[in-house]
């Protein structure tokens, strides 16, 4: 027997809403096949079964909203199954019925059909029962909060929709995301502008413009805020950063910029490079590619590389590349950019945000000197790549003889957990990384 848990689809999702089941109590399922579909501020996807069996209960019905690890099923195991099956045969005792009909006192009530006389009212009265079925309270059942999914209450609350106003067209009438965004649609196409400018009016109570905005903060940033102050209270986090020389890394970007444009259809970035890199150091120092157990370190064979992708400043989702220490420079760059655009999209699936093992966050692509990620839990270590900028180094020629030169140069900082190992380990492992980034044949990686 297994129970099905809501897992964690993401590191800042707390709930989900179930969409449907597409699995039904009785129905058989293998392990990793397409249990239920979950809906959650960030990924609308399909979860799979944890093991295989027989769906002999569910606990948690369609349209209702549940925190992570909440109970959803019951799966038992293929002998285990036939035992339900018997339970319906008990509604064979069809004793109870004929007791019923056994009481034939009730005709004896039969003499109050004396009373048709009063037939001519129901002729002048046909207009009173009609407004008896009232709507209305539907209406207001599709509004109830616990019936809509985190992605409708964020999209409703955003643009001050009135739930009651939408149509559902999902399951017992609940409001989905395509319904919302419909909404949204049509009233952007409307254009009724003209009935702003009495609302310009309004903004006369405001005499202090003077005072603070006060922003309530969003569900995303209360729940990275509440991960974040849990991974500092975990782990005692040091900051180990190295210089380093992008110079041969920027040359042959320089060669093979168009011709990688017009092949891949985006740019060749510096991410990629450190990515390939940083998989070939974790490979000479596997500890980094680690997690924490309780009093266990948990050192993994594969490299499941996380990288942070910004939702448009409102929060941050790790989609994980699979295996990253298998692949080649190209790979993971069309893998990186495919996952980071259908993060943006909110289409990944469940297993696309979650089992990372080591995380790169890339905020260099706005210029900073040095940042102090937090690392993600249970892992050990995130590698922060900063801005590249061109400096001038000293640079040292066959012959000893030194110069100076300008070249592209960056900042990699690591994140640690002190408890997994100590600053020696670290401090090799980035002498590593600056290694295989400052000497590889990059061109042929490329090429």
């Amino acid at each position: 027997m297994a129970d099905v848990v809501l897992p964690q689809l993401g590191e800042t999702v707390t709930e989900g809403t179930i969409i449907r089941w597409i699995k039904q109590v009785g129905d058989e399922v293998d392990r990793d096949e397409p249990l239920f579909e979950i809906s959650t501020d960030k990924v609308d996807s399909e979860v799979p079964s944890p093991a295989s069996g027989v769906l002999t209960q569910v606990v948690v019905p369609e349209g209702e909203t549940v925190e992570v690890g909440a109970l959803l099923a019951v799966i038992s195991d293929s002998a285990d199954a036939p035992a339900p099956e018997p339970a319906p045969e008990p509604p064979a005792s069809p004793e109870p019925e004929p007791e019923r009909a056994t009481t034939p006192e009730p005709p004896a009530a039969a003499t109050p059909a004396p009373e048709p006389p009063p037939a001519p009212e129901p002729d002048p009265t046909p207009a009173p029962p009609e407004p008896e079925p009232s709507p209305e309270p539907d209406d207001g059942d599709r509004s109830q909060p616990r019936l809509l999914s985190p992605v409708v209450r964020r999209l409703v609350n955003e643009h001050g929709i009135d739930v009651a106003e939408i149509s559902g067209s999902g399951v017992g009438g609940r409001v989905t995301r395509a319904d919302v965004e419909r909404v949204i649609r049509e009233r952007r196409a409307a254009p009724p502008q003209p009935a702003s400018p009495p609302a310009a009016a309004e903004p006369e109570p405001p005499a202090d413009p003077g005072l603070p905005q006060v922003v309530p903060l969003s569900s995303i940033r209360k729940t990275i805020g509440r991960h974040m102050v849990a991974s500092k209270a975990t782990s005692p986090l040091v900051l180990t950063a190295v210089e380093v020389d992008f110079e041969g890394v920027e040359e042959v970007r320089r060669k093979a910029r168009a011709a990688w444009r017009s092949q891949e259809g985006f740019s060749l970035t510096y991410l990629p490079f450190i990515a390939r890199a940083a998989c070939d150091a974790i490979a000479d120092f596997p500890h980094i590619n680690a997690s924490i157990d309780g009093t266990d370190l948990v050192v993994h064979r594969s490299v499941h590389l996380a990288v942070a992708v910004d939702l448009d400043f409102q929060g941050l989702l790790a989609p994980v590349v699979r295996d990253a220490g298998t692949k080649r420079l190209r790979a993971i760059a069309r893998e990186v950019v495919d996952l980071a655009a259908r993060a943006r999209r909110k289409e990944l699936s469940a297993a696309e945000v979650t089992g990372g093992t080591f995380t790169i966050t890339n905020p260099g692509q706005y210029g900073t000197l040095m940042q102090f990620p937090i690392i993600n839990q249970p892992q050990v270590a995130i590698l922060s790549t900063d801005g590249i900028k061109r400096r001038p180094v000293v640079v040292t020629g066959e012959r000893g003889d030194e110069a100076i030169a300008i070249h592209s140069v960056g900042v990699l900082a690591l994140a640690w957990d002190h408890r997994a190992f100590d600053g020696a380990y670290v401090a090799a492992f980035l002498d590593r990384l600056r290694h295989i980034i400052q000497t590889r044949d990059w061109e042929a990686e490329i090429l």
